[in-house]
């Protein structure tokens, strides 16, 4: 393959850019309600050492869904079933970070297994099937939009009820409980928040790549700043900018919309990366 090629598969849709615009404009906005809420959220992942968590429970979400799609059901209910009871079962079985990853690396692989058995046994569609693992640009329909958009805005209300006691639970647990925060209600709490919209991620940009969205602008934003405000709001903001921004670098091209989600979010961290560097450097100049 050459480079004519590459262009070719990655941007040869410009000339009909506006038309497919039009045709994926839901992915667009569930893209965007993905990017706003998962980097939210994905704060309390960094903070909470849960990002191996997102991973396991996006593996049931996508055996849920490849389940659903399977028997003729919608798959958004399908993921939504499978996330939550893998939120569910490690919230409650994984109280301690050992028992946590432990269960985990038993989930992932069960998930995935019945996943690609369910797939294998779709005779449907073969764009279905693949863009449960890697994402699609046209993959959100519009029945499912309000389901999304939905999920989404759950998710956000939740997650702005328990924000304090689950930032407080975060950052210090032990201090947490012994102030009397219900440690235990709130972390099965953010767990659920964490199914919901895992299963709204894997209809974006798979169930292979989540943590593109759900972990890495918070990681990224937590190298530029520190504030209890600032860090989820630049998270947000890098979470919204590589989910649209990556969808609408989909529309010119034929390749599924995950590398360009993935690219983007790597790259916005690695800068981010280099501006934090840069600022040590200076601060242990100046102490110096």
């Amino acid at each position: 393959m050459n480079w004519a090629d590459v262009w070719d598969a990655m941007f040869g849709g410009l000339p009909y850019y506006g038309q497919i615009l039009e045709l994926v404009w839901n992915s667009v906005v569930a893209g965007a309600v993905l990017g706003l809420v998962g980097g939210l959220i994905g704060v309390f992942v960094i903070q909470r050492d849960m990002a191996f968590a997102v991973h396991g429970i996006s593996e049931l979400s996508f055996a849920g869904a490849a389940a659903f799609l399977l028997f003729g059901f919608d798959v958004v209910t399908g993921s939504i079933v499978g996330s939550l009871v893998a939120a569910a079962l490690i919230g409650w079985l994984g109280a301690r970070a050992r028992d946590r990853n432990s269960i985990i690396g038993v989930l992932m692989p069960f998930g995935l297994g019945l996943g690609i058995l369910f797939l294998s046994l779709y005779s449907g569609r073969t764009a279905n099937r693949f863009s449960l693992l890697t994402g699609q640009i046209v993959s959100v329909q519009s029945s499912q939009l309000t389901w999304l958009i939905g999920i989404g805005a759950l998710v956000l209300l939740g997650l702005l009820l328990i924000w304090r006691p689950l930032r407080f639970d975060s950052l210090d647990p032990q201090a947490a409980g012994a102030r009397g925060v219900p440690t235990t209600a709130v972390s099965l709490g953010f767990m659920l928040l964490l199914g919901l919209i895992v299963a709204v991620a894997v209809h974006i940009i798979g169930a292979l790549l989540v943590m593109a969205l759900l972990v890495t602008p918070a990681a990224a934003a937590m190298r530029v700043a520190s504030g209890a405000l600032s860090v989820p709001l630049l998270s947000a903001l890098f979470g919204f900018v590589s989910a649209v921004g990556g969808i609408l670098l989909a529309i010119a091209g034929t390749l599924p919309v995950s590398p360009y989600i993935t690219t983007i979010s790597f790259v916005i961290y690695l800068v981010c990366r280099v501006i934090g560097a840069r600022r040590g450097r200076v601060l242990r100049a100046r102490v110096a």
